[in-house]
């Protein structure tokens, strides 16, 4: 088996990886929805934790998401979408490096666990990691650099499940499969909107130089239960993010998965 089949397998694993997290994720959030608390990533992985061997499933999910990971930098670095070479397009490369950097910090969390190392159990990576960022020169200009990233990452996805710009790459004509479609749009538009009230939360902490002020998923379905008909919509988003996590399992099948070659990459580098 060749290196480009390798990563294909790796980032398809990565794909369906991400959608257990999300439709964790999703499930909990409506299952919770009369109670307190808002669940992200690291509660998900933590419920896998606690099943049978779930040591073990998060070990596999750890080298899945480190393919996920692989897979993003391709795509932010080497292009490997082929989005243009214009702002839009480096854009959308720099929110997919964000994701990298994000999963990062996701699949060690994982692993830590699985090899029973300990770890935070908290959300707080963003918080964490935005203070890390405020303490470097013109970290308050970083911060909102990553913001930005965010913001546009949110913008894209509830642009792509509109015009239906996933089509492109899905290796079948997602169109002729209508409930397969809703899933993809729904869940789309709901990863967006919680992207987009993330990119707030770092705005703000660029504007006051408080790291504190970064939040996270957890801290956007906070968000959203405190807005009027907060249940209707938390429970809303829950099913959205449920279908986020589906849209991400029909990614693991279909999406094309193209590794650019060695001199494709590098051409693509922005510098």
């Amino acid at each position: 088996m060749d290196t480009t089949r390798k990563l294909e397998l790796l980032a398809r694993a990565g794909y369906a990886a991400r959608g257990l997290v999300y439709l964790l994720v999703g499930l909990m959030a409506i299952l919770g929805s009369l109670g307190g608390g808002s669940p992200d990533s690291k509660s998900a992985l933590q419920l896998v934790l606690g099943q049978p061997l779930g040591r073990v499933w998060l070990g596999i999910a750890a080298i899945a998401m480190v393919g996920f990971i692989l897979w993003r930098l391709l795509q932010a670095l080497g292009n490997a979408d082929h989005h243009p070479d214009d702002l839009k397009g480096y854009v959308v490369r720099a929110g997919l490096l964000v994701s990298a950097a994000t999963y990062g910090g996701l699949a060690i969390f994982a692993a830590r666990h699985a090899l029973n190392l300990g770890g935070q159990a908290s959300g707080d990576g963003s918080r964490s990691w935005t203070a890390w960022l405020m303490q470097q020169p013109f970290g308050r200009y970083l911060v909102a650099f990553v913001a930005l990233c965010i913001l546009g990452a949110g913008v894209a996805h509830i642009v792509k499940a509109l015009t239906r710009g996933y089509h492109r790459y899905l290796s079948f004509d997602a169109r002729t499969h209508s409930g397969l479609d809703l899933f993809c749009v729904y869940g789309l538009v709901a990863k967006g909107c919680v992207f987009l009230i993330i990119s707030v939360f770092f705005f703000y902490a660029a504007f006051t130089v408080d790291p504190d002020q970064a939040g996270s998923m957890a801290d956007a379905l906070s968000f959203v239960r405190q807005l009027p008909f907060g249940a209707i919509l938390y429970v809303l988003m829950g099913l959205g993010l449920c279908s986020f996590g589906f849209y991400s399992f029909i990614e693991a099948r279909y999406r094309r998965v193209v590794p650019p070659s060695l001199a494709e990459a590098r051409s693509a580098m922005p510098i």
